[in-house]
Parts: structure tokens; sequence; C-alpha cells
């Protein structure tokens, strides 16, 4: 790797496209718009800028598929800047990330290590290639009804039990910003001869922040999913698949070719390139500024009454190992609305759009771009809300986990013979569709597992309460796709 390479302040991709734009080339190529000429109200919308560099791969470009040039050097420059051995860029988000680093190190019939409380895209990357899932089912705060991380004694046990497991899969951190003992993990997956793999879509700042939880490259884990889009500035959909030094990243790049596009777009593509410079350079300094930003909130919406928003003071030493101080999670049941009740009143009454809401808390999610003034507003609003809409709570549910029974393997069950039953009468079935909210995307009911009757108390619940529920194929969940063959349990 050159010297050149190496220099932070570089992004070699978007020097490419400022070149190419200067060069006037006349386009017999594809996009049909024409660098906006053929659709004006497009660039119009996007603007020009934009549309002038929404161009396809070429040589002076290179090509994501087989970078040999500039998106190679964006790779070399990223992975530096990350501490890892290997970084891909990734333009179908970090569902795209998460898949290919599933498929990466395990296969049909191999085992996976796993908290149940993951992003539907890692059960997807199960059922694709029929890797089964070891679920250790995390504890679950009763206070605030969420999940927490993975104990290590549960890791520990997962591993005696399935020695033959060829990896273990770690969320760092999980949505609401909590984090398990990753490095104990590393090193207990390492000592068994199995991989470890972090999902970071929620992590970027953690290579960049001071006082944060430990990145998955620093604790020593083998792949890691980072979405650059969330907290680290580039646009939707872009993300970066770190590596360490026991991958081979020409097998990953193969893997990722299986799935992701081949005509990728340079507008992601710069994005990251742009914003990982952006990070190398002042990551320190931003997301000093960001963790600031959401203690004072904490302290100021704490002070409200009513109100938890939750920080360091959960941390107990094993399933809540540290936790991510720039997520502004709140707890709301002590003024009687669900934290979905508080999210839609926010959005509707008051402009103010949250990442979340589930049951019993919302989630704020604060990063590079925020200001203190838009803090001081939700603030104002909550105080408000709590005036004007604070109720005794009766009838509220609180645990957003529900332990899964499952019975046949994700592949199995999704690919299955089914029949689609009302969902009242599937108390007992064995489900072969995904059912969630989404955000966060972490599923109720995945390929594979019983419907209990909790779960569908869950369902109906989350539905009158509001939430965004996606996945089956019924779009108004009245009915479920449900399992109708012969058992064959694994």
């Amino acid at each position: 790797m050159t010297e050149k390479k190496l220099d932070q302040h570089r992004a070699p991709i978007h020097e490419a496209l400022e070149n190419f734009r200067q060069a006037r080339v006349v386009p017999f190529d594809v996009p049909g718009h024409k660098r906006g000429r053929g659709n004006p109200e497009l660039a119009q919308f996007l603007g020009q800028q934009c549309v002038s560099i929404d161009v396809n791969s070429m040589k002076p470009l290179d090509n994501l598929c087989h970078p040999i040039s500039v998106i190679g050097e964006a790779e070399d420059l990223a992975a530096a800047a990350f501490g890892a051995a290997h970084a891909f860029l990734m333009v179908g988000g970090t569902t795209s990330a998460v898949q290919s680093m599933v498929l990466s190190v395990v296969k049909r019939g191999e085992k996976i290590i796993m908290p149940r409380n993951v992003h539907r895209s890692v059960i997807n990357a199960l059922v694709l290639n029929g890797a089964i899932p070891v679920y250790v089912n995390p504890e679950v705060d009763k206070r605030l009804g969420i999940s927490l991380g993975m104990k290590r004694e549960q890791v520990e046990r997962a591993i005696k039990e399935n020695p033959d497991a060829k990896a273990v899969l770690v969320n760092n951190p999980t949505y609401y910003g909590i984090c398990s003992d990753l490095k104990a993990i590393v090193k207990m997956a390492h000592d068994a001869g199995m991989y470890c793999l972090a999902d970071e879509a929620h992590g970027t700042h953690f290579y960049f922040g001071k006082g944060l939880p430990v990145s998955a490259m620093e604790a020593g884990a083998d792949m890691a999913s980072v979405s650059m889009h969330k907290s680290g500035g580039s646009l939707t959909q872009s993300s970066f698949l770190l590596t360490g030094p026991n991958i081979h990243p020409g097998y990953v790049r193969q893997i990722i070719n299986l799935t992701q596009t081949t005509s990728a777009s340079y507008l992601l593509m710069s994005s990251l390139d742009i914003s990982r410079r952006n990070l190398a350079l002042n990551g320190k300094n931003v997301f000093k500024k960001v963790a600031d930003m959401a203690e004072y909130a904490r302290e100021e919406i704490n002070e409200i009454g009513g109100y938890y928003a939750f920080g360091k003071e959960m941390i107990n030493g094993d399933s809540i190992f540290d936790f991510d101080v720039t997520k502004l999670s709140v707890h709301t049941l002590d003024i009687g609305l669900a934290g979905i009740e508080v999210y839609d009143i926010l959005r509707d009454e008051y402009d103010i759009q949250l990442e979340f809401g589930d049951f019993g808390n919302f989630l704020a999610y604060l990063s590079i771009g925020d200001r203190a003034q838009d803090l001081e507003r939700l603030c104002s609003a909550l105080a408000e809300i709590k005036r004007r809409y604070s109720t005794d709570g009766a009838g509220l549910l609180s645990q957003e986990y529900v332990d899964p029974e499952v019975v046949i393997s994700p592949q199995e069950a999704f690919y299955a013979r089914k029949k689609s039953v009302p969902i009242e009468e599937s108390e007992g079935e064995i489900c072969t569709e995904f059912v969630m909210c989404y955000p966060p995307g972490i599923p109720i009911l995945a390929p594979g597992e019983r419907i209990t009757a909790e779960i569908l108390e869950y369902i109906r619940y989350a539905k009158e309460k509001g939430c965004s529920m996606t996945g089956p194929e019924d779009a108004e969940i009245n009915n479920l796709n449900v399992f109708d063959g012969q058992l064959q349990m694994y």
C-alpha cells in the first residue's frame, strides 16, 4: 500500500468523479437520463451536480465488483481508518453487509451462535444458505421491557454445547445502545476455533469517538458490518463490511458479488469515501460533541419527571457490559404512554421525527448532524406531552422481547409447503414468514418458530398501538402463513 493511499485527507472516488465531470465526456452508456438531460424534473429535484455524477462503471471510475484503482484505494483508506485488514464498500445497506458476513463463514447445515434479538437480515442470510441458528436468548430488563446483551456464561454454555458451531455473532451495540462483553466473547469464540462476527449497524462512531464502547475490530472480531449512513453521515443505503486478518478478502468479495448489484451507485460510493475522510480527520471531536449533547438531553429529560432516559448507570458488567452514550433511549410507561404513542404525538403534533418507538420506550438517534437547539425543542415537547397526555397507564404492556421456540430451520420453514390461516387460529402452528415492527426490524416471529399465545398477544397489541408491522405476505396481518408439511427435526 503506498503512502498516497494512506493519506486520510484523500477521497479517491470523489476525486475521480470531479475529474470525470470536468472532462465533459459524451455519454453513450447508461444511465439513460444522460446526466439529467433526459429527465429535467429529476435534475431539478436532485440538483444538476448530483445527476451529473450518477454514472456507470468505466475504466477511470473502477468497478465495485472487481476494484483495481480508485474504489480499491477508497477501500484501503477505509480499512486503515477503521483498523481493519480489509474494508468493502457496500451499496445494498448494512442488510447486504450482514448477509455477506454470515454467508462467508457458515454453510447449509452448519451452526451459528447468536442472540435472538438480531436484525432480520441475519435470519434472512440463514434462509438463503440453510445454516442453523443456535440462539442465546438475552435477559430482559423487567422495568424497561428491553432485551439486553449476551451474558458471558450464556455464550460459554452455547459454545460448549455446540462445539461444531462455526461462528458467534454479536450485536455491538443493540438498538438501545447496550453492549455485550465483546472482547471476552471474541476470545471464547477463537479459543473454540470459531469466528466472531459483529453487527455494528449502530456502532460506526465506536471507531472514532473517545470514551465509547470498544469497536469490533479493536476487540479482535473477524468481521463487522458498519452502517456508515446511520451515525457516520453517508447517504442512506451505504455501508462498510470490515474484515480481520483471518478472513480471506477474495472469498468475501465473491460472496458479496452473489447478491450485490453490478450497477453500483457512485452517489453512494462517493458518500462513503467523503464520510470516511470526515470521520478519520474529525471524528473524535465530532462524536465528543454528540456524546455531550446526548448526556445533556438525558439530564434534561430526567428532570421533567415520569420519563427515564437511561444511560451508563445501567451497566452491570455482563448483560450490560457497556452503554453507548450517544443513544438517547427513553422509557415512557411511567407517564402512562407507550413509546410508540409518544413517537406518534411528536411526529404528528410537534413535527419531531424519532428513530422508533416500541411498547415502553423511544429512541432519538443522535449523530453528526444534530444541533443543541433541536434537543431543546425535543425536551420542551416531551414536557408538554407529559402535561397534556399523561395517564395512569392501565393496560399497557412493557416487554418488547418474547423467547422463541425454534422448531425447524429458517430455510426449511421458508421454502416449505405452507397454508394461510387466520391469525387468531394460528396458535401452535409453525410460522413460515417474518413478523416484525420496523424499525427496529427484530423479528417477533421468524420462519421455523412456534406461534404462541404470548406472541399473538404481542402482535395484537403492537397493531393496536400503531407500530409499523412488516414481514408477512398479508399486509394487514390478518392471516399468517404456517407450515403445512411433515416435520423433519434438526
